[in-house]
């Protein structure tokens, strides 16, 4: 059974200097949340993974005790890096009671161009799942890249690069520390990571 029109609960987090932009799908309901911030369900690999990549510690970002995401550290470390996180949809419908992209209608997709105005050094959207690909493949015209790898495109005559990122999911059938693997190969092709 359907639930009502969601719009998104977040502001866009668009750090001033900003290279790479991280988008999910949508958040998933709040019930799910340890934080209010992205990908803020505590068993979602998104925190944990940058983690890995960038300290060697899956748990870098949570608090095993109280079962949240330490949401003073992500801002402050993702506003140092460069990292900018929003979704590929602002209204979503729920088709389902549940937090999957597939039970997801897109009622609203997100103005992407709009947020890559406001963070003109930006030189990479990376999409952490299929419905997010699917969004932004329609907004830019540019093919779907293979997961862990990325497509080229413009924009305003911005050269860019589209990511595609394994899903973040633990219902996505892959090892966290394998995930780790190909975040780290983005964000050291653009000289992100230490």
């Amino acid at each position: 059974m359907a639930t009502g029109i969601e719009r998104h609960p977040f502001e866009p987090f668009l750090p001033p200097g900003a290279k790479v932009l991280f988008l999910g799908s949508f958040p998933p309901q709040r019930k799910r949340w340890s934080v209010e911030f992205y990908y803020p369900n505590y068993i979602n690999d998104f925190w944990r993974i940058l983690g890995i990549v960038f300290f060697d510690d899956r748990d870098r970002f949570t608090d095993t005790a109280a079962k949240r995401f330490k949401l003073a550290e992500i801002k402050e470390f993702c506003a140092e890096r460069g990292i900018a996180l929003f979704d590929t949809a602002t209204v979503v419908r729920r088709l389902k009671d549940n937090a999957s992209d597939k039970f997801l209608e897109v009622v609203e997709p997100t103005d992407i161009p709009a947020l890559l105005r406001r963070i003109p050094d930006c030189v990479a959207v990376a999409v952490t799942g299929e419905k997010a690909a699917d969004t932004l493949r329609g907004t830019f015209g540019v093919v779907s890249p293979a997961v862990g790898e990325y497509s080229s495109f413009a924009f305003e005559g911005r050269p860019m690069r589209l990511y595609r990122m394994p899903s973040t999911s633990r219902a996505y059938p892959l090892p966290v520390n394998k995930k780790a693997d190909v975040y780290r190969r983005l964000f050291k092709e653009l000289g992100l990571s230490v």
